[in-house]
């Protein structure tokens, strides 16, 4: 019986599984967005709750607590300097969980993990494709070609 036994073990040892989170964790810090699988998401959730309440208090002591855990020097200068200020007045609850679907090679169930106020960046669509066409782009050759016929 797994009375009281609260959290995923996210089917890894435990030396992998810490490094699993503490990976989830600076990419979330880092990019302020993951996408991950909803159970990731979920157990990732509480440590980078802790991650921003250790960079509100900004002393010696929770810098090299963070460091110790980030992965990254950069992850660390980044949660100090720009998302600790940023949650300062909030007490909690400074990441969400959004269900996005399945994944097409297994079907595990996709979730995207992000910090709140983080800016939603679109991907951009290169100019010279066009959305459904059907014929072959044409080539510098065959423009000179045809040009030349002219």
């Amino acid at each position: 019986m797994r009375h009281r036994n609260s959290g995923s073990k996210l089917g890894r040892q435990p030396a992998h599984r810490r490094a699993t989170l503490r990976n989830l964790v600076t990419n979330v810090i880092e990019h302020e967005r993951i996408k991950t699988t909803v159970t990731r998401a979920k157990a990732a959730r509480p440590l980078v709750e802790r991650m921003i309440t250790l960079g509100k208090r900004d002393t010696l002591a929770t810098r090299r607590r963070a460091a110790a855990f980030l992965m990254t020097p950069s992850a660390t200068q980044k949660l100090f300097a720009d998302i600790a200020p940023r949650f300062s007045d909030r007490a909690g609850g400074y990441t969400r969980i959004i269900h996005v679907g399945f994944r097409v090679g297994d079907g595990a169930n996709l979730a995207i993990l992000e910090l709140l106020g983080s800016k939603l960046r679109k991907k951009e669509r290169k100019k010279d494709q066009a959305p459904d066409s059907d014929q072959p782009r044409e080539t510098e050759e065959m423009k000179e070609a045809t040009s030349d016929k002219e």
